[in-house]
């Protein structure tokens, strides 16, 4: 006898995770949603609540939804990691870390209370196994492949991962919504980080960390010789590759190259000394090989909208590796992700630690 198996399925309210949930209906899974809520008032023993969220209007589809609350654990390993790269002169991708340790863990949570067989997301990406590895892939929508953001999974969490929209487009999934009677869609979705206000996350820092502006203000602005330029209004409020807002006067374009914490400094510099060509990436996690042995050809990308470019891996005693590309990369930031691919294979990714050939603080 075919026994059904359970999935749940994490509901955002947008339209791309209600139609993997249905899309599971369809294919014969039992379907739970679940709505993780990560900005609501502080919990520390997390459970399942009814949510009132509908998926859809459609008889077919009326999927029952929890909601599990994260937002004490969204503080500590998403907030905080965001306050402490940014005065660590680093640059967060906080959405990043967000799948790894607040979405994975708040489905694999869910999955364990209501004794399901897997997770699903509507992640535009896929998964498979093949020679004893489960494998992630590029979604078929080059325009949404979101592949860059789950370098962090493991084999273990890959194992109970489904991508229902990994061979879907975009305007498929909303063909599919209003076929399917899906409240949202038509819903826009969001770019913005979801504790940012507006997106300003100078504001935000100024308001989250009381002082700081106040701390960091009046710092140097310092060009490729040495000399002192300008004043600016703390580093934290400062990222590599920016040109606007710096408040100097300058023959040519001048980019922020490097940012000092030790002595709040910001250092400037024309558009050609933020290529780098060579890059330190830690924590590496592997996905499509078992180990990083020797060197290897790859191809990588150092942020989600970044074009890939031929590299060579070479690794390190300590879970890192040496990133040699075969054409510079432009404002490469320390605290961002290196990954990885093979044609459409994610290999696996690591932090950036440190670019090599950029100025030396």
């Amino acid at each position: 006898m075919n026994v059904q198996k359970k999935v749940v399925v994490g509901i955002s309210g947008g339209v791309d995770s209600a139609v993997s949930a249905c899309l599971l209906v369809e294919q014969g899974y039992s379907v739970t949603g679940l709505n993780i809520r990560v900005l609501d008032s502080l919990d520390e023993s997390p459970s399942l609540k009814p949510s009132p969220l509908v998926i859809s209007d459609h008889p077919d589809f009326q999927i029952p939804v929890f909601t599990l609350n994260l937002s004490s654990k969204f503080r500590d390993d998403v907030i905080h990691y965001f306050h402490d790269d940014y005065l660590g002169g680093r640059t967060p991708n906080p959405c990043m870390v967000c799948n790894k340790k607040i979405k994975w863990f708040g489905l694999f949570e869910g999955l364990k209370l209501l004794d399901a067989d897997f997770v699903a997301t509507g992640h535009f990406a896929a998964t498979d196994f093949s020679n004893g590895r489960y494998r992630l892939y590029k979604g078929a929508d080059p325009e949404k492949d979101q592949s860059y953001f789950l370098w962090m999974l493991s084999q273990n969490d890959l194992a109970k991962t489904l991508f229902p929209l990994g061979q879907l487009t975009k305007p498929e999934v909303r063909k599919l919504a209003h076929s399917f009677g899906v409240r949202a869609a038509e819903k826009k979705e969001s770019q913005e980080i979801c504790f940012v206000p507006q997106d300003d996350y100078c504001s935000y820092l100024s308001g989250a960390l009381p002082g700081l502006a106040e701390k960091v203000a009046n710092g140097d602005i310092v060009d490729e010789t040495g000399k002192v330029i300008g004043k600016h209004r703390g580093y934290p409020f400062y990222t590599i590759g920016q040109r606007r807002g710096l408040g100097i006067a300058a023959k040519e374009p001048l980019y922020v190259t490097a940012l000092d914490t030790e002595h709040n400094r910001i250092h400037v510099g024309k558009k050609s000394s933020l290529e780098c060509r060579q890059l330190i990436a830690s924590g590496l996690n592997l996905i499509g090989l078992e180990s990083l042995t020797g060197t290897i050809e790859a191809c990588g990308k150092i942020r989600y909208r970044d074009r890939e470019t031929l590299c060579t891996l070479e690794p390190l005693d300590d879970n890192s590796a040496t990133v040699s590309f075969a054409s510079p990369k432009n404002a490469v930031s320390a605290g961002q992700a290196a990954v990885f691919y093979r044609d459409n294979e994610v290999l696996g990714g690591g932090f950036i630690t440190r670019i090599i050939n950029t100025p030396q603080l």
